[in-house]
């Protein structure tokens, strides 16, 4: 029975049927319009948010990690030093979640019926900056002192010998925290996975109050009158980067191919790909001839497919279903909203593509070192 659970795990693990449920169930846990909504609501999903959906979620944590300690293969991996912080990190968000959550559902409910938010109960409940808040720092800090302490006491550094040219560890993996830019590199060029979208993501966070003009639920935690931004954050945080740290450290092995939490890490698996541009599919497969020697000439489809995905889309929905919102941003906001929306979304769109199609470059120019 036990090898059966662990089969369907492994199963589950795969990335195509991993991604996709996430993507496809995810609408349903962070409801992001009425239809997504009221399902939520008749599958009894906003019962995840309650106190025992909380302790459901964490003993659903516990029990992955302890069938984990039970398998020799899983066992290596979640021990080794480099990936204790992934299981902390497993058991914090899924707890903070679900507090956030529980908070704002609470705080919804209060609304409904007319009340003020939990946070607005007390007008006189107030922390002061001293004493109250200097002692729960301090303390804060003396706690985390001594559990780092204890944990550099137990747990082993993991340092390696000094780096040699001629013998690299296989994987080669980046510290646990960069392991969802290094899963990246798998579907885009360097420049782009390593640079642009990191860029990105720093300039999109320090954009949100510039671009989030909805006052409602401000100063208090709530879902319903901010849920469409909070599902587009949610999706860009849990699926498209804790979940790539988690394939980088779990489900990646030797020669960076995938294996599940279950599997023996076998540098000798083989895994057959052939990887295609999208301008071989034309001139080569499509128009069977030879790729043209002018780099413009051979990757015009793939510069007018980038140009309608950033143009057409942000277009359209301005003048249907995104109309109110184009109206209360206006043109640059609005612009910059989509822009940020559409690069994100070309994560999981290249990834499906990469999975089903082996296209690896929409455009491939590497005569200038320029590949999308």
């Amino acid at each position: 029975m036990l090898d059966i659970i662990k089969y369907i795990v492994n199963l589950l693990h795969e990335p195509t049927i991993a991604f996709t449920l996430l993507t496809v169930g995810f609408p349903f846990v962070f409801p992001p319009t009425d239809w997504f909504e009221k399902k939520h609501r008749q599958l009894h999903i906003d019962k995840l948010w309650s106190n025992t959906g909380g302790v459901v979620l964490m003993l659903l944590v516990v029990a992955y990690f302890a069938l984990g300690f039970t398998d020799k293969n899983a066992y290596i991996i979640f021990t080794k030093p480099d990936n204790v912080p992934i299981i902390l990190m497993a058991f914090t968000v899924v707890y903070f979640l679900w507090l956030s959550m529980n908070q704002a559902y609470r705080n919804d409910e209060r609304l409904d019926r007319g009340e003020k938010p939990d946070e607005y109960n007390d007008p006189n409940d107030k922390i002061l900056v001293w004493p109250d808040l200097v002692y729960s720092e301090l303390i804060s800090i003396i706690l985390m002192t001594v559990f780092l302490i204890l944990w550099s006491v137990y747990i082993k550094a993991p340092l390696e010998e000094p780096a040699n040219p001629a013998l690299t560890p296989n994987p080669s993996k980046a510290p646990w925290y960069f392991l969802g830019l290094q899963e990246m590199l798998v579907y885009f060029d360097p420049w782009i996975a390593g640079i642009m979208f990191p860029l990105l993501i720093i300039i999109g966070l320090s954009a949100i109050p510039y671009l989030d003009i909805n006052l409602k639920s401000s100063g208090f935690y709530a879902f319903k009158s901010r849920r469409t931004a909070i599902f587009a954050f949610m999706y860009g945080w849990l699926v498209l980067w804790i979940y790539l740290i988690i394939v980088g450290t779990i489900l990646r092995g030797p020669n960076w191919n995938f294996f599940g939490p279950y599997d023996y890490w076998d540098a000798h698996k083989v895994v057959s790909l052939t990887n295609v541009n999208l301008s071989e599919y034309v001139w080569v497969k499509a128009w069977n001839q030879g790729l043209p020697a002018n780099p413009i000439k051979r990757e015009f489809l793939g510069f007018i497919l980038i140009f309608l995905y950033f143009a057409v889309p942000p277009f359209l929905l301005a003048k249907t279903k995104l109309k109110d919102i184009f109206k209360q941003l206006g043109p640059v906001r609005y612009a910059f909203l989509m822009f940020f929306t559409l690069s994100m979304l070309s994560l999981p769109i290249k990834m499906y593509l990469r999975w089903f199609l082996n296209l690896k470059y929409i455009v491939s120019i590497p005569e200038w070192f320029f590949n999308i």
